[in-house]
């Protein structure tokens, strides 16, 4: 296929996202989720079946022929032949033995580890089943946790074209059946900048055809209408219980903002639409933007400069168990040592110095939110999102676990960002791995002497001084 070929199909695939995804993706079910076990055959490579064992007539010398062997001539010679044969041969029959007592034991170990992989795969596809079971269950019993882990996965199965990001978070309310959805959408280069291409044969080269600026534009204001109304039919489709009655989606893109070099998520789509408003469309038949304008929407008028939108709805902070707020600043002296505080207090002033930074804090009930001691919400609507706080007032540097514990909370909470704020400090495999994660944030006590100078005007002591680091 040449390479004008494949522009043409990138455009196709990008303008049929719709109506692709209805005609030709079967919905996600409960039933397609649970697994089938089906045993493999046993069939070892090189060890099923024993070598032939060696033959005396392969040994055997050959006695005297004609005259001299009927007078007997040669016969010495032919006897000491003999018993060198007979030698060899009970020699290779040895051999043969050892060699095939060690291929019975090598086969009986392969069909044992084939048998205890059987056994195993054979327990792990019941207990995953098991699971889908309860989860189904717990899903027409309308249980949170389980609603959103199901309509994660429905997400994540979906597939798009190359260049479609893949992050999203969901918010279920039992109580209205309101489906809460947040999805990252493409940026404009997913649109191919390229019309064709075409051969130039006086510079013997091959040059792209360019796609009109308004032809791009109008292509990626379809792709981000198209892929919001295909989410919703894909959550509304794979749910058969009917527990989700409506669903509120906001679509995003991360990118660089190209005036100020930061990294901005900007709400370019957010709507709105409950089951019975949403089934009676024919998407296959539909404007896509238009179907957009029909439905409680806004859309950017300007996408492709990145010019957002207000968010219908927002993720609702109920979900987490909260306390009242404790005011720690005001009982501080003019310089605090945090180790000082209890551990109480250390967190509610976290949770003050967030809301000095600029974002709608609260604390959590301890001990209940699984290391979430306070939980933050940048209402923002270009650089909003929910973070989850986890303080650590300790002497000794924070464990690895507790770090990657934070991102299993991140995961689960669905949450934008974790941060991990300590007295202390960290070590270098715990930076590495909230590096590599890219959702979490580690401030040490180092940081710590900053943020609280620079945001609440506090000169503060955090805690000991970390060691130095040996160079590596």
């Amino acid at each position: 296929m040449d390479r004008t070929s494949v522009t043409e199909n990138d455009v196709e695939q990008l303008s049929t996202l719709l109506r692709t995804a209805v005609l030709k993706h079967r919905p996600l079910t409960f039933k397609n989720l649970r697994q089938k076990f089906t045993p493999t055959v046993f069939s070892p490579v090189g060890i099923a079946r024993a070598t032939p064992a060696p033959r005396w007539e392969e040994y055997e010398p050959e006695p005297p022929r004609g005259f001299r062997g009927a007078l007997g001539f040669g016969r010495r010679g032919y006897d000491a032949e003999m018993e060198l044969a007979r030698e060899r041969f009970d020699r290779a029959l040895r051999d043969h033995a050892r060699e095939e007592q060690k291929r019975v034991e090598k086969l009986n170990e392969v069909r044992a580890r084939h048998e205890r992989h059987t056994q195993r795969e054979a327990v792990r596809v019941e207990e995953w089943n098991t699971r889908i079971d309860e989860r189904r269950s717990a899903y027409r019993d309308r249980d949170v946790e389980a609603v959103e882990w199901f309509a994660d996965q429905v997400l994540a199965a979906s597939k798009y074209p190359h260049g479609f990001p893949k992050t999203h978070q969901v918010s279920y309310q039992a109580d209205t059946g309101d489906l809460l959805v947040e999805i990252d959408l493409p940026l404009e280069d997913v649109v191919p900048a390229a019309r064709g291409y075409r051969y130039v044969k006086s510079r013997d080269e091959i040059t792209p055809i360019p796609r009109p600026e308004k032809e791009r534009k109008e292509l990626y204001s379809s792709v981000l209408a198209q892929t919001a109304l295909r989410t919703v039919h894909e959550l509304f489709a794979a749910d058969t219980e009917g527990v989700v009655r409506s669903i509120a989606l906001n679509g995003h893109v991360k990118t660089i903002d190209r005036a100020t070099g930061r990294e901005v998520h900007p709400c370019l789509i957010t709507l709105q639409t409950d089951r019975e408003e949403f089934g009676q469309l024919v998407l296959t038949q539909v404007d896509p933007r238009a179907c957009l304008k029909r439905l409680r929407s806004l859309i950017s008028p300007n996408p492709y400069e990145l010019e957002p939108v207000r968010p219908l709805v927002t993720f609702d902070l109920t979900k987490f168990r909260l306390m009242d707020s404790m005011d720690v600043v005001a009982g501080l002296d003019s310089r605090p040592v945090l180790m000082n505080l209890t551990p109480t207090e250390f967190e509610h002033l976290v949770r003050q110095l967030f809301e000095a930074i600029g974002l709608d804090s609260v604390n959590t009930q301890p001990s209940k939110d699984e290391g979430v001691d306070a939980i933050a919400m940048n209402t923002d609507p270009v650089m909003k999102g929910l973070c989850v706080i986890q303080a650590k007032r300790t002497s000794k540097v924070v464990p690895f676990e507790t770090v990657s514990a934070l991102a299993g909370v991140v995961e689960h909470k669905r949450a934008a960002k974790g941060i991990l704020v300590t007295t202390s400090w960290f070590g270098r495999a715990s930076e590495a791995f909230a590096n590599e994660h890219g959702r979490l944030e580690l401030l040490d006590g180092a940081n710590l002497v900053h943020l609280f100078k620079e945001h609440m005007g506090l000169d503060i002591i955090p805690g000991p001084v970390p060691p130095k680091r040996r160079p590596r």
